[in-house]
């Protein structure tokens, strides 16, 4: 999913960020976002702070206004082969290889940058103070609230469309009482036991206490 328009103004500054790292299931999803120096947007923010409604209205005026915008994203299965941390530079990457012209700096939210054929640097709660990273920030929010309330009429017994896969105590309960899905994250610790009560169900064999307050791995 992109966007982009006939004409750029030179060396831009690319933003990229994510969402979905600490969530049980689903994918990890990044946006990277050039926004146009003489078009602002205003109300730009980290997009945890935002309402739903002001997300997704600033989501459509970033996607209006902006010079350039690309999603990436990596599945639960690449979360459990690669680890959440080198998926969610999997999925900068794929956003950022989108980016069909040259960019004079790319600035990333939090403490890492993928590896991009740019120069690079990661601002510790960038979404909060560059506009770029802020505006990357709405869009990969958005885009995935919008992909887990899809899975949700698949699978709405987990109840996707209210905690969008983080572990709520909702969602652990569901997650005990029905097992994972084909998107939950097998790596993770409250997923992992989930699988393991099972298996020593099924063996016949008394199951280990569950643990309800897991790491957002």
């Amino acid at each position: 999913m992109q966007g982009i328009e006939s004409t750029h103004p030179s060396d831009p500054v690319a933003g990229i960020d994510e969402a979905g790292r600490g969530s049980l299931a689903g994918p990890v999803i990044a946006a990277a976002v050039v926004l146009h120096p003489q078009r602002t947007i205003r109300g730009l923010q980290d997009s945890k702070k935002l309402s739903p409604r002001r997300r997704e209205h600033l989501f459509e005026e970033i996607t209006t206004r902006a010079v350039f915008w690309a999603i990436g994203q990596a599945s639960a299965a690449e979360i459990d082969r690669l680890n959440i941390h080198h998926a969610t530079l999997l999925a900068m990457t794929r956003a950022w290889e989108s980016v069909p012209f040259r960019v004079g700096q790319v600035l990333v939210d939090g403490l890492h940058c993928p590896e991009l054929a740019a120069p690079c640097k990661a601002i510790v709660k960038g979404d909060g103070s560059v506009p770029a990273i802020s505006a990357a920030s709405i869009l990969a929010k958005v885009t995935r609230d919008r992909e887990m309330l899809a899975h949700h009429t698949t699978y709405p017994q987990y109840g996707f469309d209210r905690h969008k896969g983080y572990p709520t105590s909702q969602h652990l309960g569901a997650l005990h009482e029905h097992g994972p899905s084909r998107l939950h994250r097998k790596s993770y610790a409250p997923v992992r036991e989930t699988l393991a009560r099972r298996s020593t169900r099924a063996a016949g064999r008394k199951p280990p206490p569950a643990r309800l307050q897991p790491p957002l791995s």
